[in-house]
């Protein structure tokens, strides 16, 4: 290198002309020793050898990346929005309504007109156990069979029409989904039966954090859970009450009808579903 330099000084002095001189000036001053080993984009700077010199930042939309000289780290972004769905009678037909009054044999008119005003609200919430339910589903205290009960709701459970063909375009697609739903410990019968853990993840479950919608309180613990701006979550809801308490709180909300309308309504807002139903339904069937 040095006699390069003494070859480019020698070359100045000789120079004949101030057009020249100017010339060669320019030429030894933008010279730079090669620097190996080092993609671009680089920067070459005098550092002590204990400092780390910063290299280049580049940046998509999903993904940034820092590169420096003592380690080279890559951060992934959430895709954005998160997906928040309800689960009965949103993702999973709910028993309740036709099931269980016929497990009674009953009406539903008298289904509701015997049962304990709050003890299923109480198991949504946690606050009562399983046992606890069976001693206060009745107002009157009768007994009835608990584990038949159970098995009815479990051959019951079954998806909504199309709905799984669109949580498996939404999981393909790279969103975040999770389900936020008014459940008691149940839910897991739910996932035993139709393993919804294969497009969601059952996060926000009432019988664990002892809250139900439409409490305010439910939604703004699910948006500092997951650590981002209302604004960035879709809530997906059978029920309008729950939808319009989410839109009060800054959250984007949709009221389930069905999975078409559902599917057109994900798209005005921007979410990516690419895939079409045959070829998502032939991939949840295989």
């Amino acid at each position: 290198m040095e006699l390069l330099l003494i070859s480019q000084k020698n070359t100045l002095k000789s120079c004949r002309s101030k057009e020249e001189s100017k010339f060669y000036m320019a030429l030894l001053i933008s010279w730079r020793p090669p620097v190996s080993n080092v993609s671009f984009p680089f920067m070459v700077k005098k550092t002590p050898p204990s400092k780390s010199v910063k290299l280049g930042v580049y940046s998509t939309n999903n993904i940034s990346c820092s590169v420096s000289s003592s380690a080279s780290r890559m951060v992934v972004q959430r895709k954005l929005p998160i997906l928040l769905f309800d689960v009965m009678d949103t993702i999973v037909r709910d028993p309740f309504y036709q099931d269980v009054p016929a497990f009674f044999r009953m009406s539903m008119k008298e289904l509701l007109e015997c049962k304990h005003p709050t003890a299923w609200i109480e198991f949504e919430k946690g606050l009562i156990t399983e046992e606890e339910l069976t001693r206060k589903f009745f107002k009157d205290g009768r007994s009835f069979d608990m584990e038949g009960l159970k098995n009815c709701m479990r051959k019951a459970y079954s998806y909504i029409e199309g709905v799984e063909g669109l949580l498996n375009s939404l999981k393909e697609n790279g969103y975040e989904i999770h389900a936020f739903t008014n459940y008691p410990i149940w839910y897991q019968m739910i996932e035993d039966e139709l393993k919804l853990s294969n497009y969601l993840s059952w996060t926000f479950c009432s019988c664990v954090l002892g809250k139900r919608k439409p409490d305010p309180d439910f939604y703004l613990e699910v948006v500092k859970h997951l650590n981002v701006k209302a604004s960035n979550c879709i809530f997906v809801d059978d029920r309008i009450r729950n939808v319009e308490a989410a839109i009060e709180l800054g959250l984007k909300g949709l009221q389930f009808k069905n999975a078409d309308l559902l599917r057109k309504d994900l798209f005005l807002l921007g979410v990516d579903i690419s895939m079409n139903e045959s070829q998502d339904l032939a991939e949840c069937s295989s």
